[in-house]
């Protein structure tokens, strides 16, 4: 049983949080069902629904913030499980697969492997944007729209493109072209209550008053949107175009399109940076010999001798970080299992008795339920090494016998040729 230490939502490291590709219909307030009781909430108490799905069904729905309307997918599916049974569409994980059977629990997935949950999510994709295009119709067509310029006095009527290209153009403040932004109203005032909260538009932090607010964002150059805001996607058309795909990764495509015309000149690349996060503390690297590095010289962790010790397979290897990075989130030390208040309390007591290389056995956490990220942004899973470096097949190459040919005497070896023979 999970107890209170399930971990019922995606960690993520501090420097994504906040971070959301989900795209919602501004003013949604509609509840949502449980797909198999009849328990609802708010539309905006998703999460908590989430939560009640592992906890009281051991369901798990994948990449739910793909989903283009979560409301009308638990309705859908809510239908198709009182008509077959759940195993028909999930696939199931048992949990412990190794240990006991009254420990052994199984869990249920539901993702777009499955034919039909993919053809949901498109078709409701499909609407949305459906949706979205009219709205933005609505929109162009508008000429009742009225508002005052964010940064002068002067007022705006007829159509929302005056006021845009008026701030673009009088005070260096593009938000992007008309044409291209949906649910403009909201748009503008979720922009003004920050101006009002005294809130830079950019960094987004927060002056004593307009006029230090306003020296900042010019002295600055901050008078511009964070392009890494994900919470100006929604007003942008071009985050509902595909399914799962934000603008950066549409953008990035055309860029792809236009440089297959010319020649393959990769001499200017340059990768982005990796920032892999320490299993033990915060400290980030951008390559992982330096992580590693780190690790062993910080808190005396040699994750490279543990592979080759225990001849860790590649899945092995992500099992292993995703177990000692929940056991440590837990507050508890993985080699001799005892809880501590904090994580700070963990670390100290593993390095005073040794622990830190103390794994328990292996069926302890080569198990199903570590393939899944305890991190949803953990880089270090992305650049764990696979066979190419995997000590059992070093091991094998390693027992085959290798003879260099005899090469002393290069005219015997001519002479004694069975080619002479076949040349013949």
């Amino acid at each position: 049983s999970c107890g209170q230490e399930c971990i019922l939502e995606p960690l993520c490291f501090p420097e994504h949080q906040g971070a959301s590709n989900s795209l919602a219909f501004p003013g949604e307030g509609c509840r949502v069902f449980c797909v198999l009781c009849s328990h609802s909430l708010p539309l905006s108490d998703k999460d908590l629904l989430l939560k009640h799905l592992v906890l009281e069904h051991k369901l798990v729905i994948a990449d739910v913030k793909l989903i283009a309307d979560f409301s009308k997918y638990m309705l859908y599916w809510k239908k198709r499980f009182t008509e077959q049974p759940i195993t028909d569409f999930c696939s199931v994980i048992k949990t412990n697969s190794e240990g006991p059977a009254e420990l052994q629990e199984n869990y249920f997935l539901l993702c777009d492997a499955l034919p039909e949950d993919r053809i949901l999510r498109e078709q409701l994709q499909q609407k949305r944007l459906e949706d979205v295009l009219e709205q933005q119709q609505k929109e162009r067509d508008d000429t009742r729209f009225q508002r005052t310029c964010m940064f002068c006095n002067e007022v705006f009527t007829g159509n929302r493109s005056g006021l845009l290209n008026h701030m673009a153009r009088e005070h260096s403040f593009s938000i992007g072209l008309p044409d291209n932004i949906v649910y403009c109203t909201e748009f503008l005032d979720t922009l003004e209550q920050k101006l009002d909260n005294l809130q830079c538009l950019y960094c987004e932090k927060i002056f004593r008053d307009k006029t230090t607010l306003k020296d900042h964002m010019r002295k600055k150059q901050h008078r511009r949107l964070n392009a890494k805001n994900c919470d100006y996607d929604r007003f942008y058309v071009i985050n509902y175009l595909e399914l799962g795909k934000t603008w950066e990764e549409v953008q990035s495509e055309d860029d792809r399109e236009l440089l297959e015309e010319e020649e393959d000149d990769w001499s200017d690349w340059q990768a982005r940076p990796l920032c892999a996060v320490c299993l033990f503390c915060e400290q980030q690297e951008e390559t992982m010999e330096k992580i590693y590095t780190h690790m062993q010289e910080a808190h005396q962790f040699d994750f490279h001798k543990l592979k080759t010790n225990l001849c860790l397979r590649f899945y092995q290897q992500l099992k292993l970080v995703n177990y000692i990075r929940r056991e440590l989130h837990h507050c508890r030390c993985y080699g001799c299992q005892r809880t501590l208040d904090t994580k700070e309390e963990v670390l100290q007591h593993m390095m005073e008795e040794g622990h830190v290389m103390q794994l328990p056995e292996l069926s302890h956490w080569d198990q199903p339920q570590y393939y899944f990220p305890t991190y949803e942004n953990d880089a270090l899973l992305t650049a764990l090494s696979d066979s190419e470096s995997d000590p059992e097949e070093v091991a094998r190459s390693a027992e085959v016998p290798v003879y260099s040919e005899d090469v002393s005497s290069l005219r015997a070896l001519k002479q004694t040729s069975v080619l002479n023979t076949l040349l013949k």
